[in-house]
């Protein structure tokens, strides 16, 4: 009985290859919602833990390591940067061991241990370089839930309806972003420390239990083959060539897909060499690195992080100088920044969807010039100031919501081309999971740059002048989105030709 007991249990943890006992609740714990659920929450606790603590590191630097003021924005930037310094070593370790095992759940698994380890370390931290091990541990959890979520979206949910899908998830997540800091500061003024981590235990209590019960659809589909009912409706998803085909038909209507040429033009633009080298073989991503719409993808991720790095690092020192704010109300700064991203993340998913990834790209990076150079407005003062502060905040998170699922569709359709026309070469379920690895670096790297860029502007050229900065990156990524994202446009083509 016991041993039949633990067979159950590695069943239901997809830790054994025996997929004749089937575990309980197969048909709703590989139900796509509840997939899709598992990976939200997981995002989103991920970035509610990250965020929690945001607006409360200068006064956790003040109080419980006593650093002066002038050491606070180059401290809290150090912290921003030493997550994202993980995250851009391990993403893509994370994704070439996600594609190496068999199912996605274990890795997913370990990367939630590493956020409970640095939630501990980050409670009962009191000193920089316990901190900065916290955020390193918290680094390495987003490499993972980042990498693996990803790739879970797309296996399950397909290339044709990955944008919306995004989208929602963002818009999901983005509450995680809008009430962290402002839960971190009430929490934190209200109850001290043990409110601030409470709350964050309890998240990550929900997360473990849905990231033990969920079953990926290639995982259930080989319990179905082993059962009696071969066809039941847990295989409502298709594969990656059903995507593909079903992408084939609505690609006509998208933008980027004519740029292409004819079926023929499009194979041999994403035929690879047979005379690959050994380390592409062992990492099959890295000949889709040669192609500059991939590469352009990469960027609008880069510079979307650097973008979010950015406010993070300097919302709660502009409170806390311009308008003498305390942690609550440096926390309800981030309010505004976070409630466009919740109400347009959905709308830019399916317009992303619907119109094509370069369309959107470009205009919500065009859109975002003129709003960071009128954040040279607020200046230090009262009432008024903040005001204006917020409102500015408000606009820069519609151009924000904007630029968050382009750079997922656009990589994932891309890497779908070449799975296509190269299936031999990528096997059975392609190099998905490093894609979105490397992908996770990127984005982490904008995060690492994000934070120390800000702190090192701001301290040199004042607040406005970096934002200045910040909309001429804007401005260059648009340029470059236009040319590049789904395609080179029509005009510079016929010019070519």
């Amino acid at each position: 009985m016991a041993k039949k007991t633990g067979h159950k249990i590695l069943n239901t943890l997809q830790l054994s290859n025996d997929y004749s006992v089937k575990p309980a609740g197969l048909s709703w714990r590989s139900n796509t919602y509840f997939i899709i659920a598992t990976v939200a929450v997981a995002l989103f606790a991920d970035l509610f833990l990250y965020a929690l603590t945001v607006p409360i590191l200068p006064y956790m630097l003040t109080d419980r390591v006593g650093l002066p003021p002038e050491k606070i924005q180059s401290n809290v930037s150090g912290l921003l940067a030493a997550y994202a310094g993980a995250s851009v070593v391990c993403s893509p370790l994370a994704g070439l061991l996600a594609d190496r095992m068999s199912s996605r759940q274990s890795p997913f698994l370990l990367g939630l241990t590493a956020l409970l380890g640095a939630t501990v370390l980050l409670f009962v931290g009191q000193s920089i370089p316990v901190l900065a091990l916290a955020r390193v541990l918290q680094g390495v959890s987003g490499a993972f839930v980042w990498t693996i979520g990803l790739a879970l979206c797309l296996e399950t949910v397909g290339q044709e309806n990955l944008g919306k899908t995004i989208g929602s998830i963002f818009s999901f997540i983005s509450v995680g972003n809008l009430c962290a800091p402002l839960l971190g500061g009430v929490l934190y003024n209200k109850a001290g420390y043990a409110g601030v981590f409470g709350i964050g235990f309890a998240v990550l209590a929900i997360d473990f239990i849905m990231r033990v019960l969920v079953i990926e659809k290639k995982v259930a589909r080989r319990y179905e083959a082993q059962g009696a009912k071969a066809g039941s409706d847990l295989d409502t998803t298709p594969s990656h060539q059903e995507d593909g085909n079903a992408n084939e038909a609505q690609d006509d209507d998208d933008e980027q897909q004519p740029l292409l040429g004819s079926k023929e033009e499009d194979e041999a633009a994403f035929k690879l060499s047979d005379n690959q080298p050994k380390i592409a073989r062992m990492i099959p991503i890295l000949p889709c690195l040669a192609d500059p719409r991939l590469l352009t993808a990469f960027l609008v991720a880069l510079i979307q992080a650097l973008l979010l790095g950015n406010f993070d690092a300097t919302i709660p020192t502009v409170a806390q100088g311009y308008y003498n704010f305390n942690s609550l109300k440096a926390g309800i700064l981030f309010l505004p920044l976070g409630a466009s991203d919740l109400v347009l993340g959905p709308v830019f998913g399916w317009c992303v969807d619907r119109f094509g990834t370069k369309a959107v790209a470009v205009i919500a990076y065009l859109y975002l010039v003129p709003i960071l150079i009128l954040l040279r407005l607020p200046q230090p003062g009262g009432q008024n100031q903040a005001i204006l502060y917020g409102a500015l905040l408000a606009l820069s998170g519609a151009g924000l919501a904007g630029i968050g699922a382009p750079s997922i569709v656009e990589a994932g359709a891309v890497v779908q081309k070449y799975y296509e026309v190269n299936p031999d070469f990528f096997g059975a379920d392609g190099p998905y999971a490093q894609l979105y690895g490397l992908n996770s670096m990127v984005f982490s790297l904008g995060l690492t740059l994000g934070p120390e860029l800000a702190g090192e502007l701001k301290q040199r050229i004042g607040y406005g002048n970096m934002n200045a900065v910040l909309a001429g990156i804007c401005l260059a990524t648009s340029a470059l989105c236009f040319v590049y994202i789904g395609g080179k446009p029509r005009l510079l083509r016929r010019k070519k030709s």
